[in-house]
């Protein structure tokens, strides 16, 4: 207990120490010795790369899980070192409520079927959410934490050390410098008993005249220094070789972000074709309830290739019912050469995406190209009549863009 007594004392009185020389080099009264420009340079780009980590880190995480009490949640079970318990996303519980409503209501009724509709897509969406978080999180997440919590640790337990071994030095530099100043001094002015206060204890042996002794406190001094200048040389290589590594901690994470936007990408892609399939069996089904109408839907499932493109707006474009309904299937195929324009509802349109012709009542499109398009009595509401040139056929009316 006596010796944890002494060791407790005499790292206070070293820390308060250093804390006094720090202050005083803030305030340009003590010695600092200057740490080279390229130096420098390293421990700013390291601090940089911490700061910017920390933060792309955070705000990672919001992306993932926006709700910030599911977040606390999650961090108090990694820091228990406890598996996170599964949790349902938002698209699977609004899927679990749709089915539900629909089950009360009547699955059989429009509404009930097309509750169920959107509940599947919902589902499928949901389960592509949690794919990508999960895959987000351990391809990046992890490697970002990791190096927070690992590499960056070792780098500043090394660069406290460093800045311990430079204080020591520039005080064995300082006490040098006046045991010099007083050699000097006690040379000149003969033989008077030295005052090592500053450099000594108040204990310590005196012997033969004062030059000698100074001589002797210059030389102890200098061994000082010798010894703390290679303890501070080799911490500053350990150091710098730990710096010099964020290199291969930038070429870590750039990795790591190309297969983020990869999972993300794909992510998006899923989305899209699960909205685009959801789109099309509600056009179906609204088709056979609403046999007469057509109500085309001009927001782009994407933004539009062209940033000069005009103005989309909701259009509907009105077709005389039939007297019948729906015709049946027999009298439903449409001989595309012998079909005529309407005189009216006709419109020019834009292609979003390339299309190609399934068979020879479709039109295949091209991007960006401008179509002449319209609607014929008992068409699904998913098609529309397409015209290029002498060419005609159908086109889904997803690919494109109704221009006002």
């Amino acid at each position: 207990m006596d010796f944890n007594m002494k060791k407790l004392a005499s790292d206070a009185g070293i820390f308060f120490t250093r804390a006094v020389q720090f202050t005083e080099e803030k305030f340009g009264q003590a010695e600092k010795t200057e740490l080279d420009a390229h130096f420098e340079n390293l421990l700013a780009r390291a601090d940089s790369t911490k700061n910017w980590t920390e933060k792309i880190l955070r705000q990672t995480e919001v992306l993932l899980q926006p709700n910030p009490s599911a977040r606390v949640e999650e961090f108090l079970y990694e820091k228990l070192d406890r598996k996170v318990p599964s949790r349902v996303t938002n698209g699977e519980l609004l899927a679990q409520y749709m089915a539900e409503a629909a089950s009360e209501l009547g699955p059989t009724t429009p509404y009930g079927k097309t509750l169920i509709k959107v509940a599947e897509a919902e589902k499928r969406l949901g389960a592509a959410e949690r794919d990508f978080i999960h895959t987000a999180s351990i391809n990046f997440l992890t490697p970002l934490r990791n190096f927070l919590e690992g590499d960056w640790k070792t780098i500043s337990k090394e660069r406290r050390l460093l800045q311990n071994r430079r204080l020591d030095l520039d005080a064995c530099k300082a006490r040098l410098k006046k045991a010099k100043a007083a050699e000097a001094k006690a040379a000149c002015e003969g033989d008077t008993v030295p005052d090592f206060q500053e450099t000594r204890p108040r204990n310590y042996i005196l012997s033969a005249s004062a030059s000698a002794l100074w001589n002797d406190e210059v030389d102890k001094s200098e061994q000082e220094l010798r010894v703390a200048q290679t303890e501070f040389d080799r911490q500053a290589e350990v150091t710098r070789l730990l710096l010099e590594g964020i290199s291969s901690t930038h070429v870590n994470h750039l990795r790591c972000l190309h297969e983020f936007v990869e999972s993300q990408t794909t992510y998006y892609a899923q989305c899209y074709r699960h909205m685009l399939d959801l789109q099309k069996q509600l056009g179906s089904s609204q088709g056979a309830i609403f046999p007469g109408t057509f109500v085309g839907t001009t927001e782009p499932a994407s933004p539009p290739l062209s940033s000069t493109s005009p103005t989309t707006t909701a259009a509907t474009m009105p077709v005389e019912p039939s007297a019948a309904g729906l015709a049946p299937p027999a009298e439903a195929a449409l001989c595309l050469e012998e079909v005529a324009p309407p005189a009216s509802g006709t419109r020019k349109a834009r292609v979003l995406y390339d299309y190609e012709a399934a068979d020879s009542s479709e039109l295949a499109l091209l991007a960006d190209e401008l179509i002449t398009v319209y609607s014929l009595p008992g068409m699904d509401p998913d098609w529309l009549i397409g015209e290029r040139g002498n060419k005609k056929g159908k086109v889904p009316v997803t690919y494109l863009e109704l221009l006002s």
